[in-house]
C-alpha cells in the first residue's frame, strides 16, 4: 500500500510543478496558489501538503529545472571521451541543447526569472548549483583560465538570450564549437611571462 501512496504523491507533486510552470508562463509571477491547485486538479490543501507556500513551490520549480540540466549534462558525456575536459564538453553541449533550454519559456522570461530569483531559496539553490558546477568543471583537467572563460561565455550567452532573444542557429553553433575547441587544449590560454 505504501508504494501506491508514494507513486500518487509523486504524480501529484509532478502535476503541481507542471501546473505552476504553465501558470507562471501564462499569468506571471503573481499567480495564486489557488490557480495552480485548480490547474493541477488538486485541492489547495493538497498543494499545501507538498509545498507550504508559493516560495516553496517556486523553489521546487527551480530545483526541478536544475536537476533536469544536471541530467542533460550526464546524457552528453561521451563514453568514448577519456580526455581532460570531458565534463566541460558535456556541460557545453547541454547548455546548447534545445531539448533542455529551447522550449523552456519559464526560464527565458525576464519578469518571471526576476520574480523567481527574488525568492531567497531559489537564489540560494541557483548560487549553490553555480558553485558546485564551477568546482566540478575546475576539477576536469583543464587550466582554470579555460574553465573561467567557458563558464563566463555560457553565462553571457544565457543572459544575452534572456534580454535580447534567442541568437540565430549559426551563431549558437559557432559559439558552441569555439567553446568546445577551448577544451581540446589543457594549458593556459596566455603564455606565462
Amino acid at each position: 500500500m505504501g508504494t501506491v501512496l508514494q507513486r500518487d504523491a509523486e504524480r501529484t507533486r509532478r502535476a503541481l510543478l507542471d501546473a505552476a510552470a504553465t501558470a507562471l508562463r501564462t499569468l506571471g509571477p503573481s499567480v495564486s496558489l489557488d490557480v495552480v491547485a485548480l490547474q493541477a486538479g488538486v485541492s489547495k490543501g493538497g498543494l499545501l501538503h507538498h509545498f507550504r507556500s508559493k516560495d516553496e513551490l517556486f523553489a521546487g520549480l527551480a530545483g526541478e529545472w536544475m536537476a533536469r540540466f544536471d541530467a542533460a549534462v550526464q546524457t552528453h558525456l561521451d563514453p568514448a571521451d577519456a580526455e581532460p575536459g570531458r565534463l566541460c564538453r558535456a556541460h557545453i553541449r547541454a547548455a546548447f541543447d534545445d531539448t533542455v533550454t529551447g522550449d523552456d519559456q519559464l526560464w527565458s522570461d525576464p519578469a518571471v526569472l526576476a520574480a523567481l530569483l527574488a525568492v531567497p531559496e531559489v537564489l540560494r539553490r541557483a548560487r549553490e548549483s553555480g558553485v558546485r558546477w564551477r568546482s566540478e568543471l575546475s576539477a576536469d583537467g583543464l587550466h582554470p583560465d579555460r574553465v573561467l572563460l567557458i563558464s563566463r561565455v555560457l553565462d553571457g550567452m544565457w543572459m544575452t538570450e534572456l534580454l535580447e532573444g534567442r541568437a540565430d542557429l549559426d551563431e549558437r553553433h559557432r559559439t558552441r564549437d569555439i567553446l568546445l575547441g577551448l577544451t581540446r587544449d589543457t594549458g593556459p590560454m596566455i603564455a606565462a611571462e
